[in-house]
């Protein structure tokens, strides 16, 4: 054939749907997916599209799955369980030897270092000047100038004091080019 021709076969075709081949069922409509509807739900090898018309029995629907299943397989072909379906086994003390040491423990960990006062005021302005600003927006205070410098000079006050006591690695004077050392 020559390209002009297949391009007036491709022309006379636009629009018209492909026939489906032998065996297929027809598409199922998102609507039609829950529903037991003959004309969707055909059984396995039946023929053509929908239900023939001299046929009076109902159709049952597949056995494979669900109605509205999004996995579909093969005829003659199972679902085969996924890494989702497997089940470890519970484990026991007979299950080691004298050779193995048991279960872990780690050890309990070191206690939090006590915050002085200074510390303590510095969290309560970073984290109580956002919340206090916050309240009053909500609530529909007015915003004078007090609470403003309140909030605000409240957080900055507090992250400057939080920042200028953090303890600095000076204590380390060893050349950080050196790379990994063996």
């Amino acid at each position: 054939m020559d390209e002009d021709a297949v391009w007036a076969q491709i022309v006379a075709g636009y629009g018209e749907e492909p026939p489906d081949p032998p065996g297929a069922k027809p598409f199922k409509s998102i609507e039609d997916l829950a529903l037991l509807d003959p004309e969707t739900n055909r059984t396995p090898g039946a023929t053509g599209r929908g239900r023939d018309e001299d046929d009076d029995e109902a159709p049952e629907p597949d056995a494979k799955g669900p109605l509205g299943s999004s996995v579909s397989f093969a005829p003659g072909v199972a679902a085969a369980p996924g890494p989702r379906d497997h089940s470890a086994p519970e484990g026991s003390e007979d299950d080691f030897d004298a050779d193995d040491e048991g279960h872990f423990v780690p050890p309990e960990p070191p206690p939090l270092p006590e915050a002085d006062v200074t510390a303590k005021f510095a969290w309560l302005a970073v984290i109580g000047g956002p919340v206090l600003l916050l309240v009053s927006v909500l609530l529909g205070w007015e915003m004078t100038w007090w609470l403003t410098t309140l909030c605000v000079g409240g957080f900055l006050g507090g992250f400057a004091t939080l920042v200028a006591r953090m303890e600095s690695d000076d204590d380390e004077d060893e050349d950080p080019g050196r790379g990994a050392v063996v």
